[in-house]
């Protein structure tokens, strides 16, 4: 039986305490059995177990250890004493647990293969004396030790996929792992580690039926693209590709209908609707482009979200905010439900405009806010229109280092270039002001926050990608509202009376809220559906590639 035989027979069920799986013959299953085989097994040399914990033992425990730090500190707290290759229940049950969670690797979308399941079992068998049983017992440690922290924070370093994602996994000492897993039960020390919430679990279930799909063929053929739009009454072989396409996918029962009638009409919305499109019903190229995406690019987008959710297994916090940039979408959860949602528009694609993924802490919020305009935006888009009119820009004050006002016609700027150019670039309060009318703040040294926008227009674009790098909101003022509506009783009271006074004010937040930049192409929602987003960035693809790199499968 290969690899994407048992995949087709895994069948998981998911709840928030951890996987729960039900599974007939499966990866996982057959190396539990070869667990229970392990400690049923008596080895060649009987003796070599009734010296554990002797000096030549000890001796030969350090000599695998080597220099790894972690380990040499553990045993050498315990004694040198086995948790894994002694005889008792205890070390039995560690094995067994540690061969099921190596079974269940794919599962995680964690690279199976490097965890040699099989490689390990063999090591312990042939084990003959007490060196070789040392050998065995620092590699199983070992092992433990780069699947326990691959599940739990990942299996890459984000800075080393993508710079732009300034997000520190949040690593545990690898001590803690031996030690909670001997001062524990082991299966639930291990079912303890994956990240442990409703998007997780989503995406696991989707794996797996993505899986399934992929085994019997996927969605069939594409819709062919290039020609005119597809409306409401089209019908001809375009109609039947998209409506075949629609039923594999699920959004519309089986039907032999000619043409597009309402019910295939809801279907696409539906579609529309799932994967952050115009829900307008009409299949333009954006839509096929979505649509004729294959079942195997949804599998790679939804192991890559699986990864980004380990680099984030971290208490959130009881309120936050969450910006997903490939879904141009800002949230506010409090305990763990959506409160808020608005439109945003992030960074552009260019290189040097692309928002940053990172966390911080918002702390207050700036209304009628001056703009102070980053030097890389002052020289190289406003210095040009300077040089051909000193007056151009006439709504943005000049200062010099000082911080004293300029006086545009006393300066010639075509003496300056960008390196040169020695005045600061400010825009005052106003309702053109490229901030809008208030800024949220969580000072960070990517200079990135939330803000108000002049330019609404923008809002009402499928792909919304076009500022500088920081996230504009398409409504602000409710964004204000409820974050201060915790403390206080007259949200829109405080946020309009500092409005309305026309000057920049800061109004402080009581209890700092914790705002998360995130990039996730696929979402899944309460209903469990899973919706799709374009990888604006370009991010999913490279973290993709680290970890087919680092071994990861898809498992067909």
């Amino acid at each position: 039986m290969d690899i994407s035989d048992l995949a087709l027979e895994k069948r998981t069920m998911f709840n928030l305490s951890g996987l729960r799986r039900d599974m007939s013959l499966s990866l996982r299953n057959l190396l539990r059995l070869g667990a229970v085989a392990l400690f049923s097994l008596t080895l060649t040399a009987t003796s070599a177990l009734a010296e554990i914990g002797s000096a030549a033992y000890r001796l030969a425990v350090s000599e695998a250890i080597g220099d790894d730090h972690d380990l040499a500190e553990f045993y050498s707290e315990t004694a040198y004493e086995p948790i894994w290759t002694g005889r008792d229940q205890d070390d039995n049950a560690r094995r067994e647990a540690l061969f099921e969670l190596m079974g269940d690797a794919e599962i995680h979308g964690l690279p199976a293969a490097a965890y040699d399941a099989q490689g390990l079992q063999q090591q312990y068998r042939a084990a003959k004396t007490q060196s070789d049983l040392a050998r065995v017992e620092v590699a199983f440690s070992k092992t433990f030790l780069e699947l326990a922290r691959d599940i739990q924070t990942g299996v890459l370093v984000p800075k080393e996929v993508d710079k732009q994602i300034a997000r520190e996994a949040p690593l545990r000492s690898r001590k803690s792992y031996l030690t909670g897993l001997t001062q524990s039960t082991p299966r639930a020390f291990f079912r303890s580690l994956a990240p442990d919430n409703p998007e997780y679990a989503r995406l696991a279930t989707e794996r797996m039926r993505l899986l399934d799909i992929i085994a019997k063929g996927g969605w069939g053929d594409t819709v062919p693209e290039g020609g005119e739009f597809i409306r409401y009454g089209d019908s001809g072989p375009r109609v039947d590709a998209l409506r075949n396409r629609l039923i594999a996918m699920g959004y519309l029962e089986p039907s032999l209908a000619t043409e597009m009638d309402l019910d295939m009409l809801g279907a696409l919305k539906a579609f529309q609707e799932d994967h952050g499109l115009s829900a307008d019903g009409v299949a333009g190229p954006s839509t096929l482009g979505m649509i004729n995406v294959s079942a195997v690019e949804r599998l790679k987008s939804v192991i890559v979200a699986m990864e980004r959710e380990r680099w984030m297994n971290f208490d959130r916090g009881e309120r936050y905010v969450l910006v997903n940039l490939a879904d141009f979408k800002s949230m506010i959860f409090d305990d763990g439900k959506k409160t808020f949602e608005t439109r945003s528009v992030v960074g552009n694609a260019d290189r040097d405009r692309r928002s940053i993924e990172f966390s911080d802490t918002m702390e207050h919020m700036v209304v009628n806010p001056t703009w102070n305009v980053p030097r890389s935006i002052a020289t190289k888009e406003y210095l040009p229109q300077l040089q051909k009119d000193r007056f151009a820009l006439d709504y943005m004050n000049l200062f010099d280092r000082e911080g004293n006002l300029v006086d545009r016609a006393s300066v010639d700027f075509t003496n300056f270039d960008a390196q040169s150019f020695p005045f600061n670039m400010k825009q005052p309060p106003s309702n053109t002001n490229a901030l809008g009318l208030v800024k949220f703040m969580f000072p960070n040294r990517f200079n990135i926050y939330l803000h108000d926008s002049p330019a609404k227009s923008l809002f009402g674009e499928e792909t919304r990608a076009f500022s500088y790098g920081c996230v504009r909101l398409k409504d602000p003022f409710d964004f204000a509202y409820a974050l201060l509506a915790r403390q206080t009783s007259d949200p829109v009271g405080v946020f309009q009376t500092a409005l309305k006074s026309g000057k920049e004010t800061v109004i402080p937040l009581e209890k700092r809220i914790p705002v998360h930049l995130v990039y996730r192409t696929a979402i899944g929602s309460a209903d469990d559906r899973m919706g799709y987003r374009r990888d604006v960035y370009g991010r999913d693809g490279r973290i993709w590639d680290a970890l087919e790199n680092a071994g990861v499968e898809l498992g067909i």
